[in-house]
C-alpha cells in the first residue's frame, strides 16, 4: 500500500520473498518498510504490527451478530540502521533518499500456539497481514497494511482418514397417506481423506420398490459453520455432482466404482472456534413427488494426499484398452439373423416406461403406465429372397 501525501512520496510493506504465496507454522516473515518524502520529515517511530484474526459477523433479524478470536499478534517499534537518531529516538527523513525499516517476525509452532489458514467466506473471514505505523510530532500518524496468506498443512494420510466409510439409508414411499413401497441405498468409499483432483470411488446399490422412477446421485457438498453471540449460521453448496440410470419399480442398480472428482477447493478448516468448513459426499436418490433418500459420508480435504489420480487415470486407460480389445474381438457372423429371431428378442415382456425428466424438484410425474405389445411376425429371409427372385425373373422376360 502506498501513501501519496505533501510530504511523504512512498510509504509501503514489501516482504522480503514477493513470489512467496503462503506461510505455514513456524514460518518467519519478514521484509521492510519503504519511505520516501517529498521535504524534509521528522519521525518520531516507526511500528509495526503482525495481525491474524478471525471474524465473523451476520444479521439475524434486527440483531447484528459479531464475534472475533485472534490468532496472531505482533509488534516492534524498527529502527534505521544507517541513520542517527536524536536524543528522543526521532530520525529527520531528507527528499531524494530511500529509507528501509527492516522488520521480521516468526508465526507460532504448530502445537504451540494453533493458527488456522486464511479464509474468506460468506459470513466471516479469517486474515493476516503487517501495518506499519509512521508517528510525526504534531501530525496524525500515517499507517500501510500489506495482506500474506496462511496455509496449515492437514495431511490425509492417517489412519482414521485413509480408513473406509460407508452407510445406509431406507425411506417408505406414500401417495396420499397410502402406502406406496420403499426404496433404499446402501454406499461406502475406501476412504475418508482426498485433496483436490482426485477421485473417490463409489460402491453403492439401489432399490426401488415403489411405483414411481427414481434418480440415483452423488455430489460433493461444503458446509461453512458460522458462530457468533451463540447462534449458529450453516451456509451450505454443492460443489461437483453426478448421477446414475433411472430405476423403474421394482428393480435395482449398483454402482461398482462410480467416480466423483474433487474440483478445485480449500482444504477442510477445523481448528478455528468460530468458523468451521467442512465436506461431505452426499449420496442420494430422487423421488418425484417425495423428499430425496439421502446419505452424507464425511470427507475430509487436505493438502498432502495419495496420488489417487494417477491411479484412476491408470484404471481407466486399462479398461479403455479391454473395450479396445473385446471390440476387436467381435467378428461379423455369416449370415444375418432371421426375422423372426429379431422379432422375438425384440418384443417387450413388460410395460413400456419412457424417461423422466431429470428434475430436483417436486413436478415431475410421479406414475407411468403403459401397456406391453408385440411387433408383428414379419416373413422370414427365405420368403423375401423368393419374392426378389421372381420379381427380378419378371422383369428380364419384359
Amino acid at each position: 500500500m502506498v501513501v501519496m501525501s505533501k510530504r511523504v512520496k512512498t510509504f509501503e510493506v514489501i516482504f522480503s520473498d514477493p513470489s512467496k504465496t503462503f506461510y505455514c507454522s513456524g514460518d518467519k516473515v519478514a521484509g521492510k518498510i519503504l519511505v520516501e518524502v517529498a521535504e524534509v520529515t521528522r519521525v518520531s517511530a516507526m511500528k509495526v504490527l503482525g495481525v491474524g484474526c478471525a471474524k465473523v459477523e451476520y444479521a439475524k433479524g434486527k440483531q447484528k451478530c459479531r464475534e472475533e478470536n485472534e490468532y496472531l499478534r505482533y509488534e516492534e517499534v524498527v529502527q534505521l540502521d544507517d541513520q542517527p537518531a536524536d536524543h528522543d529516538g526521532s530520525v529527520i527523513l531528507r527528499p531524494g533518499n530511500k529509507y528501509e525499516y527492516m522488520f521480521g517476525f516468526e508465526l507460532p509452532q504448530q502445537g504451540y500456539v494453533s493458527i488456522v489458514s486464511s479464509y474468506k467466506g460468506k459470513f466471516g473471514y479469517v486474515q493476516y497481514y503487517v501495518k506499519a505505523f509512521m508517528e510525526r510530532p504534531a501530525q496524525p500518524a500515517l499507517e500501510c497494511k500489506k495482506h500474506f496468506e496462511v496455509e496449515e498443512p492437514l495431511d490425509v494420510n492417517t489412519p482414521d482418514l485413509l480408513s473406509p466409510t460407508g452407510g445406509m439409508k431406507e425411506k417408505k414411499v406414500t401417495c396420499m397417506f397410502i402406502p406406496d413401497g420403499q426404496v433404499s441405498l446402501n454406499a461406502k468409499i475406501d476412504r475418508k481423506g482426498f485433496c483436490e483432483g482426485e477421485d473417490i470411488c463409489i460402491c453403492a446399490k439401489f432399490e426401488n420398490t415403489c411405483s414411481r422412477i427414481v434418480v440415483p446421485k452423488a455430489a460433493i457438498i461444503s458446509k461453512h459453520t458460522y458462530q457468533a453471540n451463540g447462534r449458529t449460521k450453516v451456509f451450505r453448496q454443492k460443489l461437483s455432482s453426478v448421477r446414475g440410470n433411472h430405476i423403474i419399480s421394482g428393480m435395482c442398480d449398483a454402482w461398482q466404482g462410480k467416480t466423483i472428482r474433487v474440483p478445485k477447493i480449500k482444504p477442510s478448516m477445523l481448528g478455528c472456534n468460530i468458523i468451521r468448513v467442512e465436506y461431505a459426499l452426499m449420496i442420494y436418490m430422487h423421488i418425484p413427488g417425495s423428499e430425496k433418500l439421502i446419505l452424507e459420508l464425511p470427507l475430509v480435504i487436505g493438502t498432502a494426499g495419495l496420488g489417487s489420480r494417477t491411479n484412476s487415470m491408470s484404471s481407466t486407460d486399462g479398461s479403455v484398452s479391454n473395450a479396445s480389445a473385446s471390440w476387436v474381438s467381435l467378428r461379423m457372423p455369416s449370415a444375418p439373423p432371421s426375422y423372426c429371431d429379431v422379432t422375438r428378442d425384440c418384443r417387450l415382456d413388460q410395460p413400456l416406461t419412457p424417461l423422466l425428466n431429470d428434475y430436483d424438484g417436486d413436478d415431475s410425474p410421479i406414475f407411468m403406465h403403459a401397456s406391453a405389445f408385440q411387433f408383428p411376425n414379419l416373413p422370414a429371409y427365405s420368403e423375401v429372397d423368393e419374392e426378389f427372385s421372381g420379381n427380378a425373373h419378371m422383369l428380364q422376360v419384359c
